[in-house]
């Protein structure tokens, strides 16, 4: 019975807050997934089957390079690559994200580190940061332990929040948060417009930076709703001093209008999917710039 109400439990969890969920056969399947991930996802965190790929952020009129965003992926020796929409939830859940997110901003400073050493850029990076990351006491230490190790200055480090994170932020955080961008760390706000933050919240948070979500993004060339949507955030960062950056861009036709309407960085497979360390490696040598594709 004990079981079959941990299985209920785990289902309510997938549902949000304030919700109850009755046990079904298919919640064991379920929750022994759960308890697979978590236990997968330990091993993994010690045998170094984690991995970061970089994907480039670049000037939406000239194609520079100017920031890598760091992508977390999991090489699992049963499954394959697992998608962090799946293992995520499972780390945030279990407490996993704190040494998991550690882990990715020590290992992102690392590398770009790496790659100035070696001349192939003087871009920044972006790592995404959890609302229970947040929470936590030492993360302006830690940061300023990634930022000394690897004698990076604070703007060449970005942390992405989402908007569901942000709204969880306790007011002691913000303290936090404030004193790291006044060191000249870039604060940006991930997945904008998806959530449900007020824009009060862009005044009193230190945010340097606007994300469009990919969602607006797709189909804002055909769909009167998405593109006013696109407008609108872009105004919106204008007006508040903030820098912006159109996610999923994959045509042309969506990165020439994003320029035309004054977004400031462009990112998505028009110019480089995710790549591995070494593939970015590569790809970096000889390349400050990405060529901007034409409209049709």
């Amino acid at each position: 019975m004990i079981k079959r109400a941990d299985a209920a439990m785990y289902q309510a969890k997938e549902q949000g807050r304030n919700n109850y969920q009755f046990y079904s056969a298919a919640y064991n399947l379920a929750a022994l997934e759960h308890i697979s991930l978590e236990g997968r996802l330990r091993r993994a965190l010690k045998n170094n089957e984690l991995a970061l790929y970089y994907q480039p952020l670049v000037q939406a009129r000239t194609g520079k390079i100017v920031g890598l965003e760091a992508l977390l992926r999991w090489n699992d020796p049963l499954e394959g690559i697992i998608p962090p929409d799946r293992f995520i939830p499972v780390a945030e859940e279990s407490g996993l994200i704190l040494p998991l997110g550690e882990w990715v901003l020590r290992e992102a400073g690392r590398q770009l580190s790496t790659w100035h050493a070696a001349g192939l850029t003087n871009a920044s990076v972006s790592v995404n940061v959890s609302a229970i990351q947040l929470q936590r006491q030492d993360l302006a230490t830690i940061v300023d332990q990634v930022l000394t190790d690897n004698g990076l200055r604070p703007w060449q480090l970005e942390l992405e929040i989402t908007e569901t994170a942000l709204m969880r932020i306790r007011p002691e955080v913000i303290g936090d948060l404030n004193a790291m961008r006044q060191k000249g760390i870039t604060i940006s706000l991930d997945d904008f417009g998806t959530g449900y933050s007020s824009l009060s919240l862009l005044q009193e948070l230190p945010i340097g930076k606007l994300k469009i979500d990919k969602s607006f993004v797709r189909d804002m060339l055909v769909d009167p709703k998405d593109a006013a949507i696109v407008s609108a955030v872009l105004f919106i960062a204008k007006s508040l001093g903030l820098s912006s950056t159109a996610e999923g861009v994959e045509t042309p036709e969506q990165a020439a209008r994003l320029a035309e309407e004054g977004c400031d960085q462009l990112q998505g497979y028009l110019l480089c999917r995710p790549l591995p360390v070494a593939e970015m490696t590569e790809f970096l040598k000889g390349r400050k710039t990405i060529e901007l594709p034409k409209p049709h």
